[in-house]
């Protein structure tokens, strides 16, 4: 394992991320803590340090598996990072805070009480990275509101030691949103994270969210490097483009490559959910390795050749959210398959598969509002439910 410094502390280049742990067959979000506790294990046993949580992951179970996980070893070898989810907050009366989004319907609460209570799950004095959960167009309202004063909040909470780094996580939508955060609370942040990957360097802009936070002198912290799995599992004409160059690699390795050639770069979350995917990205990291010239221009072509993909990240925020249930991120996956001639991987709704019927959708909307990506899902699902009468 090679490593970087965020801020003068030595981390990981590889960090373990715990949205995407291992889960137990037929019971929604939770976590099968046996095989999630051998990749931990192994994290720990292979030179990773950077383990990242946050309050709602796993349906708030990732906070509370990580902290059980990591009492088997000393505090200070590894950096624990969560996040702070004013994303799907709103402000209310007398300082207290209600939840919108995924986590309506949780009890009122206050900042501190809400931060407190993530340090007592995660069974830590002191967060060695803490992040506001995607500042974006649509949270702004609640990270600016100078009444909720969150950043005066949490800088408060790192002069007394329990935060030892603050950033913030980001989906924006434009650059610009993350450069004017940055501005209007100058000095405050140490670093960001970011969606970054080869695809969307492109199609999300993220060559010049990359360039914003470099101008501002902070370093990156990865997320969906192969976009929720995208980028692991290419169309055949893709890959074989791919393994024409380096037969031996996994279209994993090659995004997790791209990426090691950004400077920017500091830790690639991976949020691996079976052993053989730590072990290979281990492996990847072992030492630098970025692509060549030559392969980055691969890996463009690569990436233009699937634009008119829907680009799902299969993060299931949007599942959380459905009255009808319906596994969304499998829906798009059969439209991008229909779409473009890729295989299906036996998708077929039917009265045994309710939850991937694209014409139980309501259209209400829940799904899009709260989608990462900007996904118009409602319309996707529709023109997918037409393609099925066809």
């Amino acid at each position: 394992m090679y490593y970087n410094e965020i801020a003068g502390v030595k981390v990981s280049a590889l960090g373990l991320g715990n949205m995407r742990l291992p889960k137990v067959e037929g019971q929604g979000e939770k976590i099968d803590r046996e095989k999630a506790q051998e990749i931990v294990d192994y994290a720990m046993s292979h030179g990773i340090t950077y383990f990242d949580t946050a309050y709602r992951y796993h349906g708030g179970e990732s906070e509370l598996f990580l902290g059980e996980a990591m009492k088997k070893y000393p505090r200070e070898s590894y950096l624990l990072a969560s996040k702070f989810p004013g994303h799907m907050m709103e402000k209310k009366e007398n300082g207290m805070m209600g939840f919108t989004s995924l986590l309506a319907g949780h009890p009122d609460t206050t900042v501190d009480a809400l931060f407190h209570e993530q340090l007592r799950k995660c069974q830590t004095d002191y967060f060695d990275f803490y992040l506001l959960h995607n500042v974006s167009e649509k949270s702004l309202v609640f990270y600016n509101d100078p009444e909720i004063g969150i950043v005066d909040y949490l800088l408060e909470q790192k002069r007394q030691g329990k935060i030892r780094h603050l950033g913030f996580s980001s989906h924006a939508v434009s650059a610009e949103t993350i450069d004017d955060f940055l501005k209007r609370h100058e000095g405050a942040f140490e670093f960001v994270q970011i969606q970054l990957n080869y695809m969307d360097w492109k199609i999300q802009d993220a060559k010049a969210k990359v360039e914003v936070i470099a101008r501002h002198g902070l370093k990156i912290v990865v997320m969906e490097g192969v976009r929720g799995g995208r980028l692991a599992n290419l169309p055949a004409p893709q890959m074989e483009k791919l393994q024409a160059v380096r037969p031996a690699d996994s279209a994993a390795r090659w995004a997790l490559r791209w990426l090691q050639g950004i400077p920017e770069v500091a830790v690639v979350l991976s949020g691996m959910s079976t052993l053989d995917q730590i072990v290979e990205n281990v492996e990847t990291f072992r030492e630098p390795n970025p692509v060549s010239p030559a392969e980055k221009e691969l890996l463009q072509e690569v990436a233009e050749s699937m634009l008119s993909w829907v680009p799902c990240t299969a993060c299931r925020y949007c599942t959380e959210g459905c009255p009808m249930e319906l596994d969304i991120p499998r829906m798009i996956a059969a439209y991008n398959g229909l779409k473009n001639g890729d295989h299906m991987a036996g998708y077929k709704p039917d009265e045994a598969q309710p939850s991937i019927d694209p014409r139980r959708c309501i259209g209400c909307g829940s799904c899009a509002s709260i989608c990462p990506q900007n996904i118009r899902i409602p319309e996707i699902l529709q023109e997918l439910a037409q393609m099925l009468t066809k």
